[in-house]
């Protein structure tokens, strides 16, 4: 998707968390608090040479680029993937105390159609116990500012998603406080959305989005 923007003439700045594409034991070492300054970062960077900031994020992106939208200023927000909350499991409530028992999981199968771009892609093997501690307190914080989110939001979700459901969308929907908010359900493509065959279509919705609300 930052390739595609960037062909419109847009500038684009890809941010990488705390943590993340390096090893699993950089992931175990950090905070949630240690992501949201990766993007603050960013912010402070595009701050300086551009007028518009959109927040664009896939599944903890999502997450992110909607809280750090509550926390400063920006023109608008993309999401894809995004989760509300993390799946009822009597395990949660025990996270802090399995990272230290239990430090990894497995990620099981993919659920990406696009074999080809499921094999390409390039993630962690397996989840760090201590990374979903993490990302469950990110969660809860992100629920709390979503009325205070008030710029235009664009949300892209699909129906073969299997690591987040569908519903998720529409709760994170109605908790934004934003006046313009809008979703887009694909239905053939899994969870990384930007690798899968609705990539094309996403990548044009978030382009026009971006135009729309620069242009009112």
């Amino acid at each position: 998707m930052g390739e595609y923007l960037a062909q419109l003439g847009f500038t684009v700045l890809g941010i990488r968390l705390a943590g993340h594409a390096t090893r699993p034991e950089d992931l175990v070492r950090t905070r949630w608090t240690d992501w949201v300054s990766s993007v603050e970062d960013g912010w402070h960077i595009l701050n300086d040479v551009t007028e518009y900031i959109f927040t664009i994020g896939l599944s903890l992106g999502g997450v992110l680029s909607l809280y750090l939208a509550s926390q400063l200023p920006v023109t608008g927000v993309v999401t894809m993937s995004t989760p509300y909350d993390l799946p009822d499991d009597p395990r949660r409530r025990f996270l802090n105390v399995l990272k230290y028992v239990v430090p990894h999981v497995s990620k099981g199968h993919t659920d990406q159609q696009d074999k080809e771009a499921a094999n390409d892609h390039i993630d962690y093997p397996i989840y760090p116990t201590r990374g979903i501690a993490e990302l469950n307190d990110l969660m809860a914080e992100m629920r709390t500012v979503l009325p205070r989110v008030t710029a235009p939001v664009l949300m892209i979700h699909s129906q073969g998603d299997t690591s987040v459901p569908i519903d998720d969308m529409q709760n994170i929907f109605d908790l934004l406080g934003s006046k313009d908010k809008q979703t887009l359900l694909v239905e053939n493509s899994g969870h990384v959305i930007p690798r899968g065959n609705d990539r094309m279509r996403a990548f044009k919705a978030a382009g026009d989005f971006i135009r729309k609300v620069i242009s009112s």
